[in-house]
């Protein structure tokens, strides 16, 4: 008996082919280049930038008294011009997230969503020439006109462009950049809310948007917060659309209508590369690293935001 019982307690060991080895290996390389690279970026941005820390207008030109001075704009209008396109670009991207979902008929459904999907494959490029040639025209009456009857409220005070090449400008191209990828995340999110969910909000004699309010938005939260860091991501990061849209003079200013605007980042960094020599490069590499590290810190508050409401789901 006790031989017997020796033998029942022993764990089951499951014998591993080949091809399990071979697969979790390859498994475990893959996840780990995600963290090698991670790592050499940083390790490269703070080895580059560690000269800019200390640089002043003598050591470089970009330069007009030290690094901290001519970051603080920059930071300042990347963060402010993302901050304005997530403002039009969530409700917008929730509201067309929703119609596809709960309100269209199945093939007007099926036409947005592949237009959608079409939409985020769009180079940028693409849409800062929609952005330099067209926007600016028809933008420009109507900040004229908020100019004038509202020019009470700071935002729309001071003097208007007359170009209509402003901070809301790059703000809207950004928008419409980032709309297809914060509802392409929601449509699918929206899709995954338990079926049972909705035809109890129904039957209960909810109306569509009750039912929406109830089931649908309570479960995607947590989803929907991941869509709108993602889609924050991309319009900190972009480049080119706001290079090609903004005429930046490098201030500190909320006035969304003046000529008075202030850079990215990241259009800096494209438009004056290619001119920087010496330490100006260490300077610019080190601008990139602050934005690595903002960039990196909303993914982080983002994903502390989704793991609080773990707990709490419309699913449970």
């Amino acid at each position: 008996m006790s031989a017997t019982t020796a033998a029942t307690d022993e764990p089951i060991v499951a014998k591993r082919r080949a091809g399990d080895i071979w697969f979790s290996s390859a498994a475990l390389f893959a996840g780990s280049m995600i963290l090698v690279t991670l790592a050499a970026v940083a390790i490269f941005l703070i080895v580059q930038s560690l000269p800019a820390f200390t640089a002043t207008s003598e050591d470089a030109s970009v330069l007009k008294t030290n690094f901290w001075d001519y970051v603080w704009p920059l930071l300042f209008g990347t963060i402010w011009a993302a901050f304005l396109a997530l403002l039009m670009a969530v409700p917008l991207s929730l509201g067309v997230a929703l119609f596809i979902t709960h309100y269209a008929p199945r093939r007007l459904a099926q036409t947005l969503g592949y237009i959608v999907d079409l939409l985020a494959a769009v180079p940028s490029v693409v849409f800062g020439l929609w952005g330099i040639i067209v926007l600016p025209g028809a933008v420009q009456p109507v900040y004229a006109w908020l100019n004038t009857n509202l020019n009470w409220i700071p935002l729309f005070g001071g003097d208007v462009s007359k170009t209509g090449n402003t901070i809301l400008t790059a703000a809207m191209v950004l928008a419409v950049m980032v709309v297809p990828i914060i509802t392409a995340i929601c449509r699918e999110i929206f899709l995954q809310t338990p079926k049972l969910h909705e035809e109890a909000a129904l039957a209960l004699g909810a109306t569509r948007w009750e039912m929406v309010r109830m089931a649908v938005l309570p479960f995607g939260r947590s989803g929907i917060v991941s869509a709108s860091m993602l889609g924050l991501g991309r319009a900190l990061g972009e480049t080119m659309a706001v290079a090609m849209v903004l005429s930046a003079t490098g201030t500190v200013s909320f006035q969304l209508l003046t000529s008075l605007n202030p850079s990215t980042i990241a259009a800096n960094i494209a438009l004056t590369f290619p001119e920087a020599y010496k330490v100006n490069i260490n300077v610019l590499i080190a601008t990139g690293l602050i934005l690595f590290v903002v960039t990196f810190a909303v993914n982080a508050a983002a994903r502390w935001l989704v793991n609080r409401r773990k707990e709490f789901s419309g699913a449970n």
